[in-house]
């Protein structure tokens, strides 16, 4: 169990990031045309992880923006944004701001949140995942990990970035 916070108050997560030099859990999450997705679907790649709870906040939408400009630039790397929300509604976000450098992907129906330690455990936003970004190799090992600790703040973008240069 993780403590963060949420407009400052503690909340807990129900495990932790999987730690860097570890090799990454696999998962299945859903895209937006409903087709089950795996980490091994992006082997040989580095793969970035934008975990959020929710593409309809500020901060969420943000953070997809941000990680759609940097893929944009980045070779043999991929971005995964990571959230409980229906893919009717992240393809909806995506269409509506012309995102389409990162993949969208749901954990709506699979477990993600427990497998990557992410899943809130109490508070609020109970339920939905943490604000969290993940670096993977192309060899499947975690390089660099964020467990942000508020959640209404933005990862580091540059460390997740730097991880993979």
């Amino acid at each position: 169990m993780t403590t963060i916070q949420f407009k400052g108050n503690p909340i807990h997560t129900v495990g932790a990031l999987p730690q860097t030099g570890t090799q990454a859990p696999d998962f299945t999450l859903v895209n937006g045309e409903l087709a089950e997705k795996s980490l091994s679907d992006y082997k040989g790649k580095f793969v970035i992880l934008n975990i959020f709870p929710s593409v309809n906040t500020g901060v969420c939408a943000a953070s997809v923006r941000e990680f759609n400009k940097d893929a944009a630039s980045i070779d043999n790397a991929t971005v995964l944004c990571i959230s409980k929300d229906l893919p009717f509604a992240q393809s909806q976000f995506c269409g509506a701001e012309g995102i389409n450098n990162v993949t969208m992907l749901s954990d709506f129906r699979t477990d993600f949140g427990h497998q990557y330690g992410v899943q809130m455990a109490d508070g609020p936003l109970q339920g939905l995942l943490s604000r969290a970004v993940v670096v993977i190799n192309p060899e499947g090992k975690i390089i660099y990990e964020q467990q942000v600790p508020e959640i209404t703040e933005e990862p580091n973008y540059e460390k997740a970035l730097a991880a993979i240069q």
